[in-house]
Parts: C-alpha cells; sequence; structure tokens
C-alpha cells in the first residue's frame, strides 16, 4: 500500500520555515496492550510533550531519549490536562507507544528540480500528500525512502554521525559532479562523492539508487557510476552496502519539452547487457554482485527474472529489485499442495499491471487445474498515467474500470492492496474503493500476499470486509 504522510504533515512541510520550528506534541494514535504505556494510562490522543525536558524532534529521537532507565515524561491528555510521570524501567524496554507522525517538527521537502522526478509528473487537483517531495533523512533512516544530502546543514550531519543514523537510502543517479548537478538542477548535487567519503570516514553506510534516463546517464556514465559506488563497497565495514539500477518512470503529465526518453526493449536489453558483466566483476573482487538491476529491467526487455539466488539477501526488495521474483517464490510455496478439486465451484479474476503479468501468468495456470476454478489473471495498461507497461502499484480507479469493461470477472475481483494508499482505502487518483465498487458488477476482495491470493481463489477465506 502507498504509504503517504498524513494531511497534518503536508501542512507543516508547506512552511519553508518547518526545519528549525520547535516540535509540535508527539500524538499518541495507539498503545500496545500490556504494555508500560497502558500501564501508565496513556490513551489515543495523548500528548507526548517532553522525554527527560527534552521535546523530541522525531520517532527517532522518542526511541533515542526512550533508552533511559529512568524517565520523566511530560504529558497533556486530550482533555488539556498536564500530567508529569516519573519511572524506571530497563533500558531495552520501550513505552509502547504508536504515534500518528513519524516526525514532529516538520517534513523536510526536497531542494532539487529533477526532471524525472515523479511527484512532478502527476496531474494537478488530487489530494496534497501526493505533491511532496520528501528528501528527509530521518525517513530515509526509519523507512528506507530516498534521499539526496542536497538539503542537510552542518547539525543535520552532525546527528547523522553522533546517532549513527545508519544505513541511509541515498539517490545518486550519477557520480560524476557535472551529470549530477544537471541532473538533479542544484549545485549541491555535485558534492556526493565527498559526501560518501564522508560516509566511508565514520564507518556509516548507505545503500544507493541510480534512475536511468536513456541518453543522460547510462552507458559509460552508469558504468562510472557503478564502479565510483564500488570504490567504497570493500572492507569489512562498507560504505556503500548495494546499488540498485531502476528505469526511469515517465508519465504522460510531464512536460513535453523536457528531454526525456523512456525507456523501450532495446535499452533495456543494453541495460541489462552493460550491468550484468559488471555484477560478475564485483562478485570476483568484492563477494557480492553489489549492484543489481530491478525487475522492470526484465520484464520490459522480455527476457526471464534471474534467479532468486543471483539477489543474495535482497537489499533493495522495496526498489523492485527482485521483489517480484521474491512473490513468485511465495505463489510458488503457496501452490506447492494444491487440492485436486474444491467443494464448491469459483470463479473470480486478478487484477496486476501489464507489465508483471505473464510473469504470474503459471501461477494462474496451476490454479486454474484445480477442478472446480476458474480463475482470469488480467494484466492492464495505465491510461491515467500514458503507461502500457506499468506496475501493479501504480493502477488507479479510472484505469481500473476502463480495463475491466467487457472482461469476464467471475464471482469475485481480487485487487492487490499494493494500488490503495497506506490505512486509506483510496487510489491514486483520489477515487475511493467504495466509489470503484459501485461502478463494478462483482464483490471486491483486498488481497495482501501470495498465501492470501491463493486462499481466496481457492474460496477457503471469509470475505474482505
Amino acid at each position: 500500500m502507498w504509504n503517504e504522510p498524513s494531511a497534518g504533515v503536508a501542512v507543516a512541510a508547506l512552511d519553508p520555515n518547518s526545519s528549525g520550528r520547535q516540535p509540535q506534541p508527539a500524538v499518541v494514535a495507539s498503545v500496545e496492550a500490556g504494555s508500560i504505556g497502558e500501564e501508565l494510562g496513556f490513551e489515543p490522543g495523548d500528548q507526548l510533550l517532553s522525554i527527560n525536558g527534552i521535546r523530541p524532534r522525531d520517532l527517532i529521537d522518542y526511541r533515542y531519549l526512550c533508552v533511559e532507565e529512568e524517565l520523566c515524561l511530560e504529558v497533556r491528555d486530550a482533555k488539556g490536562a498536564l500530567h508529569r510521570v516519573e519511572l524506571e524501567k530497563d533500558a531495552d524496554d520501550g513505552l509502547g507507544l504508536a504515534f500518528t507522525e513519524a516526525l514532529f517538527d516538520g517534513l523536510r521537502q526536497c531542494n532539487n528540480n529533477c526532471p524525472f522526478c515523479f511527484i512532478d509528473q502527476q496531474p494537478p487537483g488530487r489530494r496534497d500528500s501526493l505533491y511532496l517531495k520528501d528528501d528527509d533523512y530521518r525517513l530515509s533512516f526509519l523507512y528506507g525512502s530516498y534521499l539526496t544530502l542536497t538539503n542537510l546543514g552542518e547539525a543535520d550531519w552532525q546527528r547523522i554521525e553522533e546517532q549513527r543514523l545508519s544505513p541511509l537510502f541515498v539517490s545518486v543517479h550519477a557520480t560524476d559532479p557535472e551529470l549530477r548537478s544537471r541532473l538533479l538542477v542544484n549545485p549541491r548535487a555535485a558534492q556526493v562523492m565527498d559526501q560518501l567519503t564522508w560516509f566511508d570516514q565514520r564507518d556509516l553506510q548507505i545503500h544507493a539508487q541510480v534512475v536511468v534516463c536513456p541518453g543522460l546517464n547510462d552507458g559509460p556514465a552508469l558504468e562510472r557510476t557503478l564502479s565510483d559506488l564500488a570504490s567504497f563497497a570493500g572492507g569489512s565495514w562498507p560504505a556503500v552496502l548495494s546499488a540498485a539500477v531502476v528505469p526511469v518512470g515517465l508519465t504522460r503529465f510531464r512536460p513535453a519539452d523536457d528531454g526525456l526518453v523512456p525507456v523501450d526493449p532495446a535499452c533495456a536489453q543494453r541495460v541489462i547487457a552493460q550491468v550484468e558483466p559488471m555484477q560478475e566483476r564485483f562478485q570476483a573482487s568484492l563477494g557480492t554482485r553489489f549492484a543489481w538491476l530491478s525487475d522492470e529491467w526484465y520484464l520490459m526487455a522480455g527476457l526471464p527474472l534471474p534467479p532468486r539466488d543471483d539477489y543474495e539477501d535482497l537489499p533493495q526488495q522495496e526498489n523492485g529489485v527482485g521483489s517480484i521474483r521474491a512473490f513468485l517464490e511465495s505463489l510458488d510455496a503457496a501452490t506447492q499442495a494444491l487440492p485436486d478439486s474444491i467443494p464448491q465451484p469459483r470463479r473470480c479474476s486478478w487484477v496486476v499491471g501489464q507489465i508483471v503479468a505473464q510473469a504470474l501468468q503459471p501461477v494462474a495456470d496451476r490454479l486454474n487445474a484445480v477442478d472446480g476454478v476458474d480463475f482470469h489473471l488480467i494484466g492492464l495498461p495505465s491510461p491515467y498515467w500514458g503507461q502500457e507497461q506499468v506496475v501493479t502499484g501504480l493502477l488507479t480507479g479510472q484505469d481500473l474500470l476502463s480495463g475491466l469493461q467487457d472482461q469476464a470477472l467471475g464471482d469475485e475481483l481480487l485487487l492487490p492492496s499494493v494500488m490503495l494508499r497506506q490505512g486509506h482505502p483510496v487510489f491514486l487518483d483520489d477515487m475511493t474503493l467504495e466509489a470503484l465498487a459501485a461502478q463494478l458488477p462483482v464483490p471486491i476482495r483486498i488481497v495482501h500476499g501470495a498465501a492470501d491470493i491463493v486462499a481466496s481463489v481457492l474460496g477457503v477465506v471469509g470475505k474482505t470486509p
């Protein structure tokens, strides 16, 4: 599912002075059963103002401060009353509190102007959170989101070192200073090699990302970038742990004169042919393939995905590197012991992005071999984004409505949860799940993973609430 900032973070992030302002109170969203927080009487809506006299700036500060064995908490309850709570606990014990936001002092927005930025390639008029270009090192540490390092001040670098905020996930794109500055449209982007040296000297680590834009940072530029990154990947404590190579994604809403070229099958084949020999060299010199191509390259090139072992420990799975291979592995496990038949005939359909449909078809064939199962795998393009080969998570409500017309949907439609916003049943085009369901002729079931999909096809689970 899409994990977007809430409206509260969106408002704070629009304030250009938000990075230096006083942190807002941390608002409790939930309290873990049996936790210290529950014993103390915390309830959703309570505001944590300070810990040992320090107001936390974010979830990192909160966790850092809670390591102390003796705590003095200043709390404002939902009715506005102030409380001072003193307690002793073991150093490893948390309080069991979850908060409405991870950042209490506002989101750090991006100060670059990359022409390939997906945020800028959206139509106007959608929910505010879709237009927030976060470039926040705290979110990178907490959740693995990518940052460019261009908006960090001296205090930020000092905090990264003091609190050992590692690993971070960094969008590099190019290590040539002039080229990176041109790609990000920011002169500060030229400092990336010095910044990598800074991480190396302090035993701090990053995972790197390279978004390949044909004609700009592919070919010799990509060779240099991966080689430069690999120069920080040796030794017992490498500064660069991995590099992901992903294709640029372009939508029909981008400016017509941006000079960007979409990735086509021939380009995908060239990039694969360039990176795979480098993987072999890295394996020989570093003991790891180090640089990985996202699964989209192989799907666009019409080539089979690498075997699972080639992805090692999947260091960049959330970036699409091995995610489809891992999903296929999960589906293989979930379909290993299928029944010969099911007691009640089952007719259903499953919608995915068109780019992955061919890779998933063998799973559909195995399920259809079960007597009583009539299972229809539907791969859709995205007219909304103007993309034929689209990943599942980018399909919108409008794409579903247009693509499912005149399709044989059976008795139920299975929709992957990755199409929806985290915690909210809404698609990227702001269409709600309820609105979609009202316009389709069959019920919808949201499915969350391989085992859930297989169980839904076989009819062994109840209807999705």
